[in-house]
């Protein structure tokens, strides 16, 4: 398989993944449990497969530490992400409507108060590696193997953004969620950046997580655990 070929098969997986996903989220709409589920097939299975045919890709190298400096730098950073969405929201929490988000989650997901701490530590660890993997490690370290940089910026932080339209529908009002979405595409280049430099997906990874736990401690609030 010459790298042309390879640089379509890539683009081709996650454009199909996030199509899934959105007929998950829009049409079968399963509780949090069944949804994740879903995912993992589509987001390690789809990548899995195309390992099976293309033996130079490999998941191992997306955990290959070259510097073990990278892991301190990027505590340090996810830290700094995380006061920072707490910042963010502490500005913007006038024009987001809590009470909505929950409802949303209760009716859509099945998730609420009883079970938000188990959400939130799979949210936090799994999914952001499920993430991770996909996006940075299949749909970035490996695409940038048989494709141009900024070819492969573009549409793995571009499939990252669309990715979360529909999660995140109806959550907020149109100029918060377009500035959500505007931000995951921007998020995505960040990550992308984070990877390039060690060639694994470590940092971002970490950084991941702590963008996520701020977030849950958000949603922590939002239903009165803390």
């Amino acid at each position: 398989m010459d790298n042309d070929k390879r640089k379509i098969a890539i683009s081709g997986i996650m454009i199909i993944a996030c199509i899934l996903m959105y007929m998950v989220e829009t049409i079968i709409k399963p509780v949090y449990a069944i949804k994740s589920i879903y995912k993992i097939i589509i987001f390690a299975g789809l990548p899995l497969v195309y390992c099976a045919f293309d033996k130079e890709v490999r998941f191992k190298e997306y955990f290959r530490i070259n510097d073990k400096k990278q892991i301190k730098f990027a505590v340090a950073l996810g830290l700094g992400v995380y006061l920072l969405i707490q910042a963010g929201y502490y500005i913007l929490k006038g024009f987001i409507d809590l009470d909505n988000i929950s409802m949303n989650l209760e009716n859509n997901l099945s998730v609420n108060m009883d079970n938000f701490i188990l959400v939130s530590l799979y949210i936090s660890f799994i999914n952001s590696l499920l993430e991770e993997l996909f996006f940075r490690g299949f749909g970035f370290v490996t695409l940038c193997k048989f494709s141009s940089k900024r070819y492969t910026y573009i549409i793995s932080s571009l499939a990252f953004s669309v990715y979360h339209v529909s999660i995140l529908a109806n959550w907020f009002n149109i100029i918060i969620y377009v500035l959500f979405i505007t931000g995951l595409f921007v998020t995505g280049l960040f990550f992308n950046w984070l990877n390039d430099r060690y060639n694994n997906i470590f940092n971002s990874w970490i950084v991941h997580m702590c963008a996520n736990f701020s977030i849950n401690t958000i949603g922590f609030m939002m239903f009165g655990i803390i």
